[in-house]
Parts: C-alpha cells; sequence; structure tokens
C-alpha cells in the first residue's frame, strides 16, 4: 500500500526534468554580488565585503537602509494586519494622505494609492483622459515613464516597446522646446502633457524653470492636463519635496513612487482638486494596504525628524562642489541627490572601477553619464570617502 502511494505521488510529481528545473526568466543585466545585509548608507555581501551605496536601488532607498523606526513599523503592522483590500475602511490611507499633504505643499490635492511608478503614471493618463475626454499625449525626448502599456508607450526608448504597445496617440518633443509644445496644443486635440521633474534614465536633465511655466501658462489656456512625473526625482531627493517646486508651478497630477516607501512597493499620484472622483473610475488589488501604508508614513516620519529633505540640499550642494574640483569629467549635472557625472571618453568605466576596486555602486544612464542617488541620509564624511576613491580612479587615466 506505502510502495502504491509513492508510485501515485511520483506520477504526479515527477522529479524535475534538467530543461524544466525551475529557473528566472533571463531579462536582466547583473553583476555577481548579492547583498545579503544593509545599514544606513551601507551594503554587504554575502561574502562578508562592505559597498557604500550611492545609488540606493534606482533612488529607492530614501531614508537609509533598514532605519531601525521604519523596520519597527513595518513588524508592528504586519503583527496586526498586513493586507486587506479596498473594499473595507483603512485609516492608514488617510493618515498617510494628510502627512504627505502637509509634508509635500500639497493640502488641497487628493491622493490615489497603488504599487509602481508605471501603475501610477498609467492612473496618471488615465485619470487626464476621463476628465478631457481626449487621448494624445505630450511627452519629451529621452524621457522614462515606465514599462507597462501606457508608460512605455510615452517612454523615448522603442527597443522596449513591444508591437503591442503601439498604437497610442503621443507626441515626442524635445525637453525645453516651448514653442513647438504650443504648437501642438493649439490643434486642441492633447489631453496631457507628462514631464519628468528631472530626467533621470536620459542622463540627469533639469527642465529650465523658465520652460515648466511657460508650460504651465500653456497648459491652462489649452485646457490640457500637466502630469509631473516625480518618481524618480521626488520624496525630497533634489532638496525640495518635489524638483518641480524649484519653479514656483502647480501641476494637475503628480505621480510618485520609489522612495516613497524605501524599498517596500508603494507608488501613488496627487490629483489636484478640479478632477472629480467617481466610483470604479480607478483601482488597484494592493495598492494602499496596510503593510505599504506603515511603511510610508514611517517614511514621511523619518523625513521629517531628521530634516532629510534639508540634507539633501546642503550634502547634495557639497557634493557638487567636491565634484566640480576633479578633472575627466565634461559636466556635472542635477539638483541635491540626484545628479549626473558626464565623464570624458578616457573615463568610461568609473562605474566598474569604483565597484569593484572601491566597492562603491552608483547609476549609469545613456551617454556615458554616472547617477549619484545615495540615501538622502548620506553624510558629508560618506561623499568625502566617494570623492577621494573616484579622485584616485581619475588620476589613473591618462586624459
Amino acid at each position: 500500500m506505502q510502495n502504491d502511494k509513492k508510485e501515485i505521488l511520483n506520477s504526479q510529481f515527477p522529479k524535475a526534468h534538467p530543461l524544466y528545473s525551475g529557473r528566472l526568466f533571463d531579462v536582466y543585466s547583473s553583476w555577481e554580488i548579492e547583498p545579503v545585509k544593509a545599514k544606513g548608507c551601507n551594503v554587504q555581501d554575502k561574502n562578508g565585503k562592505e559597498y557604500l551605496d550611492f545609488y540606493g536601488g534606482h533612488a529607492v532607498i530614501s531614508i537609509g537602509h533598514s532605519h531601525p523606526q521604519y523596520v519597527r513599523a513595518i513588524q508592528k503592522q504586519v503583527e496586526r494586519i498586513g493586507f486587506y483590500s479596498n473594499s473595507v475602511q483603512n485609516s492608514l490611507q488617510k493618515e498617510l494622505a494628510e502627512k504627505l499633504a502637509g509634508q509635500s505643499g500639497y493640502p488641497d490635492y487628493a491622493l490615489f494609492l497603488c504599487n509602481s511608478g508605471a501603475e501610477a503614471n498609467e492612473n496618471a493618463l488615465k485619470a487626464a483622459s476621463f476628465h478631457t475626454g481626449k487621448k494624445r499625449i505630450i511627452a519629451f525626448e529621452g524621457s522614462f515613464h515606465g514599462r507597462t502599456s501606457g508608460a512605455v508607450a510615452i517612454t523615448d526608448n522603442p527597443a522596449i516597446q513591444a508591437p503591442f504597445n503601439i498604437g497610442h496617440e503621443v507626441t515626442f518633443i524635445p525637453l525645453n522646446d516651448i514653442d513647438t509644445v504650443e504648437k501642438e496644443l493649439a490643434r486642441g486635440d492633447v489631453c496631457a502633457v507628462i514631464i519628468e521633474g528631472i530626467q533621470g534614465v536620459a542622463g540627469i536633465f533639469v527642465p529650465e524653470n523658465d520652460f515648466l511655466q511657460q508650460l504651465r501658462s500653456i497648459c491652462n489656456k489649452n485646457d490640457v492636463i500637466l502630469i509631473l512625473d516625480e518618481i524618480q526625482s521626488g520624496y525630497g531627493r533634489t532638496g525640495k519635496f518635489f524638483s518641480h517646486q524649484f519653479s514656483g508651478i502647480r501641476p494637475d497630477i503628480i505621480t510618485m513612487a520609489k522612495g516613497m516607501g524605501n524599498g517596500f512597493p508603494v507608488g501613488g499620484m496627487l490629483i489636484s482638486p478640479q478632477f472629480e472622483a467617481r466610483k470604479g473610475m480607478l483601482g488597484t488589488t494592493f495598492g494602499g494596504n496596510q503593510l505599504a501604508c506603515a511603511a510610508a508614513i514611517a517614511v514621511l516620519d523619518v523625513m521629517r525628524e531628521e530634516a532629510l529633505t534639508e540634507n539633501a540640499a546642503r550634502v547634495g550642494a557639497y557634493l557638487k562642489k567636491e565634484l566640480s574640483e576633479l578633472s575627466g569629467i565634461e559636466e556635472i549635472r542635477g539638483r541635491g541627490l540626484m545628479i549626473g557625472i558626464a565623464f570624458r571618453p578616457a573615463c568610461s568605466d568609473m562605474r566598474n572601477r569604483l565597484l569593484f576596486e572601491s566597492r562603491i555602486f552608483t547609476g549609469g544612464a545613456k551617454n556615458n553619464v554616472m547617477r549619484l542617488l545615495p540615501p538622502l541620509s548620506v553624510s558629508k564624511k560618506e561623499v568625502d570617502f566617494f570623492i577621494c576613491h573616484l579622485k584616485h580612479l581619475l588620476e589613473s587615466v591618462t586624459i
């Protein structure tokens, strides 16, 4: 009888075939490094090697790795309840909305919660189209807004657009070209203009303040929704809560994610009072769940208590000043702790050398640009460590 049971089980669950043994769908280029532990601005791999994190996992780590207040908040919440759907009341959503409104400077805007930046942009486009009854979108050359259907259609990279994604009515315009934007909006068929607070993947390009101010004006004139994608440039990274606040404008919709949850998947959008909510208009299964809200509330609390936005402004200015004194650099772009370094061609391998020779994580971008996106808690001492190693590597190159 026992043998019969084994035979039945083996027939139902055969041993894995060598070609079907369980594997990942390999779409990522990755280094042979596996972080297993992290604290503040430091990461430790499985071999015990320590690294300085000047990239924060694509600008996701805002308040520092494993911040004790953040860890406690998540632990306490998951002991109570980690998830229930949006079909019931969740007072944590209201607490998050109130704190975000106060700290961001948008007390009259409503919050819609979701899971990621791409989902935030999808919902922003949908809300704008519902509101205007139109569908053409103006986006900008070099833009990156996500990989889901609508978000990837407004991303200026055909290589990541499948045939399924083609067909959306999108017009790409050079950044800071207000005349071309105005001509397109005058045609009367534009639903929304979407622009990054700072173009990140493109290589850290900052929209000019005058351009954003004029963009706001012509969107008003033509009844077009202005969407600010602050997914990478928001949440205190630039020295203001949102990068567009340097220009003094107020968009109709602001999308955010990345630093919002310090590694926990959280996304959202702030929506101006001109939009009227309708039941079923937008929706999400996991967005705004109890555990996500606890993580996001903890992030805001730490940002306020430790003045991390102010630290980003202060330490970011110091970092740019120190970088400006190094050789081998053609241009330094960005604000606060969202910085792009354009190296001379002879110094193009700096990112790999920093990682494998100095154990410092940095990010890449187009056109030989290194992206620096450290946690907002980074110190001047850690900046000095980074500058010391970068300077040493640059001096070893014949320019």
